[in-house]
């Protein structure tokens, strides 16, 4: 039997595994890896601004992420600058002022190792609820975005053509990938979220024939994952974040191995 503090750990990071491999699939089908970390490491000022505050620090993270998220779609808006350009400087100016304002709090004592690769063993009820709470929330709001989103990521002019409120859906997906950011902060860390998102979807890619197949094929990869990590981290005293990731890398690796292997015995049945 598992004490409680380890059970809310593991119930979380299942939790944000099933939301995290489905939106994950977009992430990789938009090729928005890079506007992942952006956001990711926007949280660290987010957790900054909710100590000044007094807030939750949830809510401060995902004020700061949804923030960012407008910014650049502004600034998309205008092509003033290249995308990888802007979400470069974003990424590591957040980062930046984050770690500075933290340093500068000395009332206030902040286990900053754990905001950046994620602490699962320190989560309480309340960041539980936070995190089954806004994961469900996260998934029935992909519920309803899933085919625009799908329609928009495959061709956006043809999406537009069609009706599809282009701006309004990517508006929607990146406060939705706020979301996921500042559930998901607690379990892997500023610097390790975005790992959760892109790994367990692009594992999974060469094995899924459907958008939908896809995300649920992702999903599992992710609970896998999380198990892995999680196990790891209880056996052998590793840090539960960094060994999340490192599952699902392996995991990764051994899915495209195995995809490799396929794809030759179909070449040598073929010939």
């Amino acid at each position: 039997m598992l004490e409680p503090f380890l059970l809310h750990g593991l119930i979380a990071g299942l939790g944000v595994a099933l939301v995290a491999g489905p939106l994950g699939c977009f992430v990789v089908w938009r090729r928005m890896a890079y506007f992942g970390d952006a956001l990711a490491h926007s949280a660290l000022l987010g957790v900054a601004l909710g100590f000044l505050l007094g807030v939750n620090l949830t809510i401060g993270v995902l004020a700061s992420s949804v923030a960012l998220a407008l910014f650049v779609l502004l600034m998309q808006t205008q092509r003033r600058l290249a995308s990888d350009t802007l979400l470069g400087i974003l990424a590591h100016a957040m980062l930046a002022f984050g770690v500075i304002v933290v340093s500068l709090m000395d009332r206030v004592r902040i286990d900053l190792l754990g905001y950046l690769f994620g602490d699962l063993l320190a989560v309480t009820v309340g960041d539980l609820y936070w995190i089954l709470g806004g994961g469900a929330l996260a998934l029935a709001a992909l519920a309803l975005l899933w085919r625009p989103l799908l329609a928009s990521s495959v061709h956006e002019e043809m999406a537009r053509a069609e009706g599809v409120p282009v701006m309004r859906v990517r508006l929607g997906f990146m406060i939705l990938f706020a979301v996921v950011i500042a559930i998901a902060m607690k379990i892997v860390g500023v610097l390790l979220i975005i790992s959760l998102l892109i790994i367990p979807a692009a594992a999974m890619r060469p094995f899924a024939h459907t958008p939908e197949a896809m995300a649920a094929l992702a999903a599992g990869a992710g609970v896998i994952a999380v198990l892995a990590g999680f196990n790891g981290s209880v056996e052998w005293d590793l840090p539960t974040g960094p060994a999340i990731v490192a599952a699902a890398t392996i995991l990764f690796v051994l899915c495209q191995a195995a995809a490799a292997l396929w794809r030759g015995v179909a070449r040598a049945a073929r010939a």
